[in-house]
């Protein structure tokens, strides 16, 4: 059994329909990232695992127990939010030690003047004590336990927060857009240090944003909601390189992959320039309609030679890479291709080029968006297609 298993979770709010049917399983000790633009359902489905909104159908389990209509404070699941929700009047230590605070004290045992009365009061809060300074000491924070939240800065913060739900040793890690406030050096230094504490933690981790790069480079396996559906759920590099809906394609990579209006031809293949591949019958007929996709990486651009003839319309100097803009002559499509600063050498704007693709680099999309299978045709192939 699955350590945290969601099936076909919907919810609607005013008859808007945000989430469509969700399921997904995420094994113990799994890093799963869900990513999708604004307004996709991704903090819905989170806010939903954590208990703090209600499926209007569907089942949330860990392990044994059903979570669906449990409250939030039932269910053990941490959570930490984008603006991290630190307590402006604690210290450190205090915002740390509030999960354990509120489920080893009794309501009496909380009380200021009497709690100390209370028996077993000050073993529990000794307990507590060396608990929250372990984990400080992980998160290297320890030198920040007197200080409260408007002394600290945004990265110190986070690891607080981060402290405060690991603190409670929850059964589920929740996580929405927690780098988002952070700026850009900073968020590539927390990446690795949340992987850490996610390793260390053992428990499955749902981590919500919307950066493809922090998806990419930190899950296990991602997954992909769109218009409230999950299109995909798969490890990053067949997220990349096999993605199964156009949605998909769009979304992950940057740049944004080059998109093309085709027909399938006679023969049953559809192509770029010299590249072409060929598509089963039985998914699509010749003369339909249907969208090549290439990544900018693929993409090979040439002064001379054969290929499809365009003009460079703008160059990106990126350091270890160069992004070229052009436009092709006979559809007038723009084509993104990213080459190394030895392939871009000499490329102005206004130039004449020629685009080439790998064959086994193209996918095919029907006009519903689903990925067609489809098989790179050499040249030897389209002789004997020709020529019979």
């Amino acid at each position: 059994m699955s350590a945290l298993s969601l099936r076909a979770i919907e919810k609607s709010f005013n008859g808007n329909q945000i989430l469509k049917g969700v399921s997904l399983d995420a094994e113990p000790g799994e890093f799963i990232a869900l990513v999708g633009p604004s307004g996709c359902g991704k903090s819905t489905l989170l806010r939903i695992l954590a208990g703090l909104e209600t499926a209007d159908s569907g089942m949330i389990t860990v392990g044994d127990q059903d979570l669906t209509k449990l409250q939030a404070a039932a269910c053990n699941v941490a959570m930490v939010f984008q603006s991290y929700a630190l307590y402006p009047h604690l210290t450190a230590a205090q915002n740390i030690a509030v999960p354990l605070v509120m489920r080893r004290l009794t309501r009496a045992q909380r009380l200021p003047l009497l709690g100390p009365l209370m028996p077993g009061q000050r073993q529990a809060v000794a307990e507590i004590k060396r608990d929250v300074r372990d984990m400080a000491v992980s998160l290297k924070i320890d030198h920040l336990m007197d200080r409260k939240p408007g002394q600290m800065s945004g990265g110190q913060r986070q690891r607080v927060a981060l402290g405060r739900a690991m603190v409670r040793r929850p059964a589920v890690f929740l996580m929405d857009e927690p780098l988002s406030n952070l700026d850009a050096n900073l968020r590539v230094h927390a990446r690795g240090e949340i992987v850490d504490l996610h390793r260390r933690a053992g428990v499955p981790t749902v981590y919500v944003t919307h950066d493809q790069a922090e998806a990419l480079s930190m899950a296990d396996r991602v997954a992909v909601m769109i218009g409230g559906a999950l299109l995909q759920l798969a490890p990053p590099a067949v997220i990349y390189d096999d993605p199964r809906h156009i949605e998909v394609a769009k979304f992950v990579g940057q740049p944004r992959i080059n998109l093309l209006s085709m027909q399938v031809d006679t023969d049953g293949t559809v192509g770029f320039g010299e590249a072409r591949c060929g598509l089963s019958r039985i998914d699509v007929a010749a003369a339909s309609s249907v969208t090549l996709g290439i990544r900018p990486e693929f993409v090979s651009v040439s002064r001379e030679g054969r290929g499809m003839p365009a003009k460079v319309e703008r160059i990106e100097f990126l350091g270890s890479e160069i992004i070229v803009h052009s436009r092709l002559d006979q559809s007038g499509d723009t084509m993104i291709a990213k080459l190394t600063p030895a392939e871009g050498a000499g490329l102005t704007a206004g130039m004449p080029i020629r685009l080439n693709a790998a064959p086994e680099r193209l996918f095919v999309f029907a006009q519903d968006g689903r990925r067609l299978f489809s098989t790179p045709v050499m040249d030897s192939d389209l002789r004997e297609r020709a020529y019979g």
